[in-house]
C-alpha cells in the first residue's frame, strides 16, 4: 500500500500594508499604495490581546451589541463543517455595537464595513475568507483568512471574490481564479494588528491634514508617527 501524498505547503502570500500617505511622512502617489511590512512601526508594545483596549474595549460599559450578531453566527455554522471557526477578535470587533463602527468612522478614503459569507480561497484547498472591509469603490477589499491549520490573518485584494460564486463557464472561473490568486496580499497577521494599523492611521492623517494648531496627538499615535520621523533621519 503506497504512503499518503504529502499535503501541499501553504501558500505563500506576498507581504505588504496598503494604505494612503501620512503625509510628508510617508507619501502615495495614489489613492492607495502597498508599503512593506518591514516599513511599519512596530506593534509589540501596544498590547494588542483580542480585547481591543486602546479603542475602548470590547465590554462596553454600555454593553451595546452589534447589529451583526445572527449574520457571524450563520457565518459560524456554515464554516464548521469544514473544521474552521471565525478568531476571538474578530467575533468581539464585530458582536460589539461600538467596536464595529470604528473603521466606517474613521476611514478617510471613505471605506465600509461589509461582511460576507465564506468564500472560498482561490489558492488553497479547504481555506475560507470573510469579507469584512471595502472601499468605497472597491480600490481595496480587506478579507479574513481562514486555514484549515487554525491559523488566521488578513490579506486585501482589489477584486471582490464573492464574484467567483456567481455563475461562469469553465474559462471564466479560471481566469478569475488566477487573477484572484494574483491579487492577495497578506497585510496583518491578526485580525486586530490589522484594525489597529488601520483606525491609527486613519486618525494621524486626520491631524496632519487638519488646520488646527491646539490639537495634540495622544501618545500611541505620537509614537506611531515618531517611527517615521526616525526612519526619515537614518536616511
Amino acid at each position: 500500500m503506497s504512503a499518503p501524498a504529502p499535503a501541499p505547503a501553504p501558500f505563500r502570500f506576498p507581504a505588504g500594508w496598503c494604505a494612503t500617505d501620512l503625509g510628508s511622512h510617508r507619501p502615495c502617489d495614489f489613492t492607495y499604495e502597498v508599503y512593506p511590512l518591514e516599513s511599519l512601526p512596530s506593534l509589540d508594545a501596544c498590547g494588542l490581546d483580542g480585547g481591543f483596549g486602546w479603542l475602548g474595549g470590547s465590554d462596553a460599559p454600555d454593553g451595546a451589541r452589534s447589529g451583526h450578531g445572527e449574520h457571524l453566527a450563520a457565518v459560524e455554522a456554515d464554516l464548521a463543517p469544514v473544521g474552521l471557526h471565525l478568531p476571538a477578535d474578530f467575533l468581539a470587533f464585530y458582536s460589539s455595537g461600538s467596536l464595529c463602527l470604528a473603521f466606517d468612522e474613521v476611514s478617510v478614503t471613505a471605506c465600509w464595513s461589509d461582511l460576507s459569507g465564506p468564500l472560498r480561497s482561490p489558492v488553497e484547498e479547504g481555506a475560507r475568507l470573510i469579507r469584512f472591509l471595502r472601499d468605497q469603490q472597491d480600490c481595496v477589499i480587506w478579507y479574513l483568512y481562514l486555514r484549515p491549520s487554525g491559523e488566521t490573518f488578513v490579506v486585501c485584494s482589489g477584486l471582490d471574490l464573492e464574484l467567483a460564486g456567481q455563475e461562469l463557464n469553465e474559462a471564466q472561473a479560471a481566469e478569475f481564479r488566477t487573477a484572484a490568486a494574483d491579487s492577495l496580499v497578506r497585510c496583518a497577521s491578526t485580525f486586530e494588528e490589522f484594525a489597529y494599523r488601520f483606525v491609527v492611521e486613519n486618525e494621524l492623517w486626520m491631524y496632519l491634514n487638519t488646520t488646527n494648531p491646539d490639537i495634540t496627538l495622544a501618545p500611541h499615535l505620537q509614537k506611531y508617527l515618531d517611527h517615521y520621523a526616525v526612519a526619515a533621519s537614518h536616511g
